[in-house]
């Protein structure tokens, strides 16, 4: 049977929705109104449907994307995301196929690497992507937390917190987006339309509901930090409150002023749970509070996957914090970014090109898209035999050359 595989036209994009929720087992309803709010979000050039006799089977759109590296640093990302094959379609090659002319034209493009969140974990080694950052959720216990009962929701560094509402957020939020982006690696940029979706504007996946903010100003007023949260409203049989604050979104391009937003949530009235939402496993906020323990893991996963497109550009566009040397044999089954790479790199810069001497160490390209951001060990991959050393010495070598301070994180599922 023959699959046609090509852009989705304005007229088709309803059809397309349909396949979309039908991939992601929602209910395929999309109405006229959806698709006119939606259309304005999507670079059609670069939403594909594959279609069985006119009707749509399989979803895969990609989209630009900024996404913060190690020291402060960007890559041009091509985003994959809404990837769906209907049932009766799976199995045939369907993804492979969308997928190679996608990476082709990414690579073509010049964009550094690929980028995606993965609803299933086995799916998208095969096409060179690997684990790039986790993510963990915490439910923290007020009651057993051991913060003083008497403080206030104010900080004690001179700074203030204030509520705050959408607009404002909409207005604030991006600087304070991009300056933590600068200090945290695996941020991807958040556009215009993004902004207003997390603020209650434009289309809604789900039916809105308001959440509450509150900003974080240092002393001389600067805003550093916000959060958004929502709190249920539960009573016990002897009128005590148990309501859990959920948070939504906490962005702090501070260490003072992420301290200060989780010490309010924990002091809010009433509240005697709070559940962090998805955070970097290395997170401030267990340790923050006088008992850890009450910071119970809730949740702990993969989060962000890169596929590495062109290796100069991902190794010679992030700091390094140590100098040292690299000869790397790169493998790519797909034929986009294998070959043998030196890296020399030094705190000044780093200089990144192929090369024909020895290789240290052997990896596939998805290994290095898992290196990429600084999160994982590469002494712990070679454990694995996912890296192969061969030079005494090269995987601590690059464990000390690659590693970042703090681990990558990405706030955002796109």
């Amino acid at each position: 049977m023959s699959l046609e595989v090509r852009p989705v036209g304005e007229s088709e994009l309803g059809d397309w929705l349909r396949a979309l929720k039908a991939g992601f087992l929602r209910p395929p309803v999309v109405t006229d109104e959806e698709v006119e709010q939606r259309l304005p979000q999507f670079d059609l050039s670069r939403t594909f449907g594959v279609f069985d006799r006119g009707r749509v089977v399989a979803t895969f759109r990609s989209f630009t994307q900024d996404l913060s590296t190690v020291g402060g640093g960007s890559l041009v990302a091509d985003a994959v995301s809404q990837v769906t094959v209907s049932p009766p379609h799976r199995r045939r090659g369907v993804l492979s196929r969308v997928m190679a002319g996608d990476l082709a034209a990414a690579k073509e493009r010049g964009d550094a690497v690929a980028s995606l969140i993965a609803a299933e974990y086995p799916i998208y080694g095969r096409y060179g992507f690997g684990p790039a950052a986790w993510t963990t959720e915490w439910s923290v216990d007020v009651t057993r937390a051991g913060l003083d009962p008497r403080r206030t929701g104010q900080p004690d560094d001179g700074g203030s917190i204030e509520l705050s509402d959408g607009a404002e957020i909409r207005k604030i939020g991006p600087e304070v987006h991009r300056r933590m982006a600068r200090v945290r690696a695996g941020v991807p940029n958040r556009d215009t339309q993004g902004w207003e979706r997390s603020t209650g504007l434009g289309f809604q996946g789900e039916p809105w509901i308001e959440p509450f903010y509150a900003v974080y100003r240092s002393a001389d007023g600067d805003v550093q930090g916000y959060v958004a949260y929502r709190s249920d409203d539960k009573w016990d049989d002897g009128k005590q409150p148990i309501n859990t604050a959920t948070v939504r979104d906490l962005i702090a391009c501070t260490p003072a002023a992420e301290r200060a937003l989780w010490r309010y949530l924990c002091s809010l009235d009433w509240v005697t749970t709070v559940r962090s939402g998805l955070r970097g496993p290395d997170d401030v906020l267990p340790l923050l509070l006088p008992d850890p323990r009450a910071a119970r893991v809730v949740s702990h996963a993969d989060m962000l996957w890169v596929r590495v497109l062109d290796v100069a550009k991902v190794l010679q566009g992030r700091t390094y914090a140590s100098s040292g040397s690299l000869v790397l044999e790169l493998r790519d089954a797909a034929g986009l970014a294998g070959g043998r790479y030196r890296l020399d790199a030094s705190p000044e810069g780093a200089e990144c090109s192929r090369t024909t001497e020895s290789a240290d160490l052997a990896l596939d390209i998805a290994e290095l898209g898992t290196l990429s951001l600084g999160d994982e060990s590469v002494v712990r991959l070679a454990e694995l035999g996912r890296v192969e050393e061969l030079t005494a010495g090269a995987a601590v070598r690059a464990d000390v050359l690659l590693r970042a301070p703090r681990r990558p994180w990405c706030p955002d599922i796109f």
